[in-house]
C-alpha cells in the first residue's frame, strides 16, 4: 500500500462515459464536470431531464454510448448487477482501447469480472472512493481514494483520471484489490453488520443521549441509509466479509460470558463477607 500523486505529471480533459447514473453516479458527475471532463451518461433508469439541467449527454442506446469515443468508461453500478451490466454491453463496438473504471465497494469482484469481460486490449482501473454523497457533500479534502492499476498501458489517461480526485483533495492510496478487501472487510463490512443491528434493535434517541450513543445511533442511521443490495454484496461478494462475522459472532459471545463469571464472582465474594461476618 502507498500514497501516490500524480500533481508533477500532465494530464488532458477527458471524454468519460458513466454507467449507471444513480446517485453515486450523479455525485461523482457533478465534480466532473465542473473540472471541464465531458460525461455522457446511460442507465436503466431515463435521466435525461436532469442530464440535460447538468451538460451531461444521456444515452438510451447502449449501442450509441459504447460507439461514443469514450477516453474512460467509468462504472457506477451496484455491487450486485455489475455483471449483468458488463455483459449486457456491446463491448466489440469499442473503437478503440479505453480505459474501465469500477468504483465499487468490493474490488477483486469487481477486478476478476472485468478481466474475464473486456477485451484484452482495454485497460482497467478498479477503485473505491470511501466516501459518497452524505461524507462527501462539503468536498472531498482529506478523504480516501483507494486504487488499483489493474491493466494500464495507457498512462496518461490512467493519471488525467486520477488527478480529478486527486484535484478535489482526496488522500490517494494505491493498493491492491486483495488487501483492499481485507481492510474493508473488517471497516465497511463490520460497520454496516452493527449499524444493521442496531437497527433491529430499534434503538432511538433518549433524554439522556451519552457522545458514544449518539455515534452509534449515527451508525444505524448511515448504514440504514444505504441499500440492502450494498449490504449484501459487501458480504457475498468479498471473500473475507464471512470470517469477518463469524470473528463478530465468537467475540460477542466471549463478552456475553464474561458478564456471569463476573457477577458469579461477585455474589461469591458477598456471601463469603456476609459470613465472615455472621460469625
Amino acid at each position: 500500500m502507498s500514497s501516490s500523486s500524480s500533481s508533477s505529471l500532465s494530464s488532458q480533459t477527458l471524454k468519460i462515459g458513466l454507467v449507471g447514473f444513480g446517485n453515486f453516479g450523479q455525485f461523482l458527475a457533478k465534480t466532473i464536470v465542473k473540472q471541464g471532463h465531458t460525461i455522457r451518461a446511460t442507465s436503466r433508469t431515463d435521466y435525461s431531464q436532469l442530464c440535460d439541467e447538468l451538460g451531461i449527454s444521456f444515452f438510451r442506446d447502449a449501442l450509441a454510448f459504447v460507439e461514443a469515443d469514450n477516453d474512460v468508461i467509468l462504472i457506477c453500478t451496484s455491487i450486485v448487477s455489475l455483471s449483468e451490466v458488463l455483459n449486457s454491453m456491446p463491448l466489440r463496438h469499442l473503437k478503440r482501447r479505453t480505459l474501465f473504471v469500477d468504483v465499487l465497494s468490493v474490488k477483486e469482484h469487481a477486478r476478476n469480472l472485468l478481466l474475464q469481460v473486456l477485451p484484452e486490449q482495454m485497460d482497467v482501473l478498479c477503485t473505491h472512493p470511501m466516501f459518497g454523497p452524505e461524507s462527501g457533500k462539503n468536498g472531498w479534502i482529506g478523504l480516501s481514494f483507494m486504487y488499483d492499476k489493474v491493466r494500464v498501458r495507457d498512462e496518461l489517461t490512467c493519471l488525467s483520471f486520477l488527478r480529478i480526485f486527486e484535484t478535489e483533495g482526496c488522500r490517494m492510496m494505491e493498493m491492491s484489490c486483495e488487501e483492499h478487501d481485507k481492510q474493508a472487510a473488517r471497516s465497511q463490512f463490520l460497520s454496516h453488520v452493527i449499524g444493521r443491528i442496531l437497527s433491529e434493535m430499534g434503538i432511538e434517541s433518549t433524554s439522556i443521549n451519552t457522545k458514544s450513543f449518539e455515534t452509534l445511533l449515527k451508525l444505524k442511521e448511515s448504514s440504514t441509509n444505504d441499500s440492502f443490495d450494498l449490504f449484501s454484496g459487501l458480504f457475498t461478494h468479498n471473500r473475507f466479509a464471512q470470517q469477518e462475522l463469524m470473528t463478530l459472532e465468537h467475540s460477542f459471545e466471549r463478552v456475553k460470558q464474561k458478564l456471569p463469571k463476573r457477577m458469579n464472582g461477585e455474589q461469591n465474594h458477598h456471601q463469603s463477607n456476609h459470613g465472615r461476618d455472621s460469625c
